[in-house]
C-alpha cells in the first residue's frame, strides 16, 4: 500500500517557500504521492473553509512536475465540471509528460452553488457534466485524432499529441459517496477516492455499496484510494465515530493496517482540520508527516537520495 501526502495549497501559509516545503518533505520522508485540491472562484462560500491564496491545481502541478523527482502528482479533487475538458486533458497529459509519467487524475463534482454561479455553470447539471467531460477525457488521451459528440461537449478531429505517459491512460479516481458518485466510478474510472470516514462505514455502507453497484454494471470493484484526515493526539480517542487517521500512533497504526486489509492501493494523508487558524503552523503538520513516517510507515528514506 502506498502513502501519499495532501499539499495545502490554500490559506494564510500557503506561498511559493511553503508549497516547495511540502515537496521537498514529501520526497524526503519518502512518501509516493502528493496531491492538491481545486477552487477556481473563491467565492464567500469557498473562502469560508479555503481562504485566499488559493493556488490552482493545475498550474501547480505543472510546478511540481519539475521540483519533484520521484512522488506521483495529483489532484484530491479537480473539479470536472469547472473547466473544458480538453483543456484538462491537454493540461495533465502535458504534466504527465513533463513529470516522465507520474500524474493522478482524482475528480468530483463539486458542491459551491456560488463558485458554479461565478463560473457559469449549471449546478443542477454537474454530475450529468462531469460524466460525459470524463468520457470525452479518456477519448483525448487514447486516440490520435479524437471526436466526442454529447449535450455538454463537442468537438471534432482534434489532434491529441503529446498524449500522456502513462498507457492507456494516467490513474482516474472518483471522490463521493452518493450512487451517482459510485456508478461513476465503476463506469469510468480506476479507483474510488473516499474522503474522511469511519473505518465501520467504509467496511460495512461504503465498500458494500460500491460491490452492489459494480455487479449491478457488470463491472470488476474499481481500486480503493482513500484520502483520511490525519490528526494525532497524545492519547487515544474514544471509538465512537472516530474517523480514520485521527487519534493516538497505535490508533492511527490500527487504521492504515485496516485499510491495506481491505485491499486499499494508496491512502492520502491530510493534515488540514478545517480551522483556518491552525494551518498557519505548517511545522506542526509536517512534524506529524514525519512521525507517519518514521514511526508508522517505515517509508525508505534512502530511496530519494
Amino acid at each position: 500500500m502506498k502513502t501519499g501526502v495532501n499539499l495545502i495549497n490554500f490559506g494564510p501559509s500557503a506561498n511559493p517557500s511553503s508549497l516547495r516545503r511540502w515537496a521537498q518533505l514529501t520526497e524526503t520522508l519518502g512518501y509516493h504521492l502528493l496531491m492538491t485540491s481545486d477552487h477556481i472562484a473563491t467565492t464567500t462560500d469557498v473562502a469560508e473553509r479555503y481562504p485566499a491564496p488559493f493556488y490552482e491545481p493545475l498550474t501547480t502541478l505543472g510546478w511540481l512536475a519539475g521540483v519533484t523527482e520521484r512522488v506521483e502528482i495529483g489532484t484530491t479533487v479537480l473539479i470536472l465540471p469547472y473547466r473544458s475538458p480538453l483543456e484538462t486533458a491537454r493540461a495533465f497529459a502535458n504534466i504527465d509528460q513533463l513529470s516522465g509519467g507520474r500524474c493522478i487524475l482524482g475528480i468530483g463534482v463539486g458542491w459551491s452553488r456560488e463558485e458554479f454561479a461565478a463560473l457559469g455553470v449549471p449546478f443542477e447539471k454537474r454530475g450529468a457534466i462531469t460524466n460525459e467531460y470524463l468520457e470525452a477525457i479518456k477519448r483525448f488521451w487514447t486516440e490520435e485524432t479524437a471526436s466526442y459528440d454529447g449535450k455538454y461537449v463537442q468537438f471534432n478531429n482534434v489532434q491529441t499529441a503529446p498524449q500522456p505517459v502513462r498507457k492507456p491512460h494516467p490513474p482516474i479516481w472518483v471522490g463521493g459517496s452518493s450512487d451517482a458518485a459510485l456508478r461513476r466510478t465503476v463506469r469510468l474510472a480506476d479507483a474510488w477516492h473516499p474522503i474522511r470516514f469511519t473505518l465501520p462505514w467504509l467496511r460495512d455502507t461504503g465498500l458494500s455499496r460500491l460491490r452492489e453497484v459494480a455487479d449491478a454494471e457488470g463491472r470488476p470493484m474499481p481500486a480503493l484510494s482513500p484520502r483520511i484526515r490525519l490528526c494525532l493526539t497524545d492519547a487515544a480517542e474514544p471509538e465512537e465515530d472516530r474517523l480514520a487517521g485521527t487519534g493516538s500512533i497505535d490508533q492511527v497504526r490500527g487504521d492504515l493496517a485496516a485499510l491495506e486489509t481491505l485491499g486499499c492501493e494508496y491512502v492520502l494523508l491530510d493534515t488540514y482540520r478545517d480551522d483556518i487558524e491552525a494551518s498557519r503552523n505548517l511545522e506542526e503538520q509536517w512534524r506529524m508527516l514525519a512521525v507517519m513516517a518514521e514511526q508508522v510507515l517505515d517509508l525508505d528514506r534512502e530511496t530519494v537520495r
